[in-house]
């Protein structure tokens, strides 16, 4: 029996992680949210695994807000970099094999291609920037570990955007959304199993790419939403070019 030690449980990959959890009987699963285990709080990440042992540990603890990132900068690089090195640290000194959830925003969106896990990246947002630190500390501390990089998580959990264009639709709301990002929308549910099986294969190391491997902008993502949830003859979708956002966003960040 092998115990997996799930951090950011209340994030949407957590509670997806949460939902097959029962299904593996070979595993045990420990989850805990920020309240429960912060990463960035060292001596409550010492006391923790000082009493209990874990052979695996699933990262979904993150600073996310892009936005607010670009802001308070301190806030993300807190979480991302200072907390996944905590983390790093204490799962080296106890054998335990570390998987962490990186993101397609590590690269700059200047490719034309999509991203393989050979391209170099360079972030241009600070969010972006405290979780390709968070990758270099997880690389220059341990040996065994495996960063799989995502992108454009959504699920029925929480607030993402495939919920929030749902929500608003369903109020009537009339829709404004960008096409100038190219990317891959992601079902946490897929990256949850997806995750889970590198765990049963004990295999896979390194760095990692995985999506739904379908591509489209932020529109053509919103149109297939409403389709899907017969909703396109109730509200208006608008293309919009010159969508402001605080921080810069890559243009395409397609991971292949």
């Amino acid at each position: 029996m092998k115990k997996v030690l799930v951090t950011g449980a209340n994030g949407q990959l957590g509670q997806c992680l949460k939902k097959i959890a029962p299904n593996y009987n070979e595993l045990t699963f420990v989850f805990k949210n920020s309240k429960d285990l912060d990463i960035t709080n060292k001596d409550q990440m010492n006391s923790f695994f000082a009493e209990d042992d874990f052979d695996y540990c699933i990262n979904c603890a993150a600073y996310t807000n892009v936005e607010q990132a670009e802001k308070t900068p301190d806030i993300a690089y807190e979480v991302n970099a200072e907390g996944v090195k905590n983390l790093a640290l204490l799962c080296r000194e106890n054998d335990t094999f570390l998987i962490h959830i990186s993101t397609d925003y590590v690269f700059d969106g200047e490719k034309k291609e999509p991203y393989t896990v050979d391209d170099i990246p360079n972030p241009i947002n600070e969010y972006g920037k405290s979780k390709l630190l968070g990758e270099k500390y997880i690389e220059e501390i341990m040996e065994d570990y495996l960063i799989i990089r995502t992108s454009w998580l959504y699920s029925e959990f929480g607030k993402n955007f495939y919920t929030t264009i749902l929500s608003k639709a369903k109020a009537g709301e009339n829709l404004s959304v960008t096409d100038e990002q190219l990317g891959c929308p992601t079902n946490a549910n897929n990256l949850a199993l997806h995750i889970v099986e590198k765990l049963t294969q004990n295999n896979n190391f390194g760095i990692d790419h995985f999506t739904d491997n379908y591509s489209c902008t932020w529109f053509e993502f919103a149109k297939k939403i409403l389709l899907e949830n017969n909703l396109t003859d109730k509200v208006q979708l608008e293309k919009v070019k010159n969508y402001r956002t605080f921080a810069r966003r890559p243009k395409n960040s397609v991971l292949n």
